[in-house]
């Protein structure tokens, strides 16, 4: 099924020419990109606000826990 969209000549312009830059075919591909993109963005932005809810949660149980950075580099120059 498809369905019929009026936009502005000056818009379907310029959707064409961004097709185009990125090797799209069509204004509909470019449009099907965008939702991927845009949807991929989301998963992402929740699996940060997911990890930043764990921090808080080991914060709160653990408290702040120091940079091991230092023990690393000593263990580096143990030999």
């Amino acid at each position: 099924m498809s369905q019929t969209l009026t936009i502005s000549d000056t818009l379907y312009t310029r959707l064409e020419q961004a097709a185009r830059e990125r090797g799209l075919a069509t204004i509909e591909q470019l449009l099907e990109t965008w939702q991927t993109l845009d949807a991929e963005r989301q998963r992402r932005h929740l699996i940060v606000q997911q990890i930043d809810q764990i921090r808080e949660r080991m914060l709160t149980t653990y408290g702040e826990m120091p940079d091991s950075v230092e023990l690393l580099r000593e263990d580096r120059f143990r030999v």
